[in-house]
């Protein structure tokens, strides 16, 4: 098939690679402008535009598609089959849904309608779902409202993060979107409308969200850890100092203030939540490296009855 391909980030390029290599034509890439990143806010290329580079394809960064009667002109001269999305970033205009034949086609990290919105994989750990998958939808003017024409779903392990769930979908999107572009292209993909009731809105995540609050109960805390785990990074204070816990394990019949440090020992720091308590396994100071409680105790010295804030 004859395609535009539109994403950013590396969920994005997994499925583009996966079309390339299956042998459809890629007849246009759309990614976002290069962006500051890093330490050093140095430019770089998302890598959606690093593989179109790679593979010579033709590329557009436009800022925005809204109001772009050339862009729109130029995307309607390709006589695309279809556009396919994936966390592209960028709102598509309904001019430009309806240019190709097929119309647009995205693939969405989450079992919609559960998850709508920019954070499905995060706001799935967060909320202790099960299960997720992908979804392959027929977009529409809405958030993620169109018509359901593919949905996978695969079970979330309890030492899922947010990197290990984001790369099994990856994968299992490319795969997707490849099987369902091998069916009959001469005809609209038939989809199913989405039951409205069971809609979620999956916020963009923010970096206050990541302060862990004690007072809540051990399974929730130790969720949010893997959900955030990478970015933003579960974060609470000892002494003043923002420490980072990358890896918890919940512990059952525990007793004592919410963030009061019960034991440290070479298995970790059991600190006491509002039900239950964590045992930390892995940390990171400001600047330090990631590493496991007795390394981290070794240059930072935490004792039982210590405060955690």
């Amino acid at each position: 098939m004859k395609i535009i391909f539109a994403g950013t980030p590396l969920f994005a390029a997994t499925a583009l690679e996966a079309l390339f290599l299956s042998g459809h034509e890629i007849a246009l890439v759309l990614t976002q402008p290069d962006k500051a990143a890093g330490r050093g806010m140095k430019t770089a290329a998302s890598p959606v535009k690093m593989f179109a580079q790679k593979h010579e394809l033709p590329l557009l960064q436009p800022a925005s598609l809204k109001n772009q009667p050339d862009i729109e002109a130029h995307l309607a001269s390709l006589d695309a089959d279809a556009m396919i999305v994936a966390a592209y970033g960028l709102i598509l205009p309904e001019s430009i849904l309806k240019i190709p034949r097929l119309g647009c086609i995205n693939i969405h990290a989450s079992l919609l309608p559960r998850w709508r919105g920019a954070a499905p994989i995060q706001r799935t750990l967060l909320s202790g779902d099960p299960k997720t998958g992908i979804t392959l939808m027929q977009m529409d003017a809405g958030l993620d409202t169109g018509d359901i024409i593919d949905l996978e779903e695969i079970p979330i392990a309890n030492s899922d993060t947010s990197q290990s769930l984001h790369d099994k979908l990856a994968a299992l999107g490319a795969k997707c979107i490849v099987r369902l572009l091998s069916k009959n292209p001469d005809r609209r993909f038939p989809g199913t409308k989405q039951d409205e009731a069971g809609a979620c809105y999956a916020a963009k995540l923010s970096k206050a969200e990541a302060r862990i609050d004690w007072s809540a109960n051990a399974e929730q805390i130790e969720r949010m850890i893997r959900g955030f785990n990478p970015f933003p990074g579960a974060t609470c204070l000892f002494d003043d100092i923002p420490v980072k816990v990358w890896q918890a394990i919940p512990v059952k019949d525990v007793t004592g203030t919410p963030g009061e440090v019960i034991r440290v020992g070479k298995e970790g720091i059991l600190i006491a939540c509002g039900q239950g308590g964590l045992e930390l396994e892995m940390l990171q100071k400001p600047g330090g490296k990631v590493l496991p409680s007795a390394q981290f105790l070794s240059g930072f010295p935490v004792k039982s009855g210590n405060l955690l804030r």
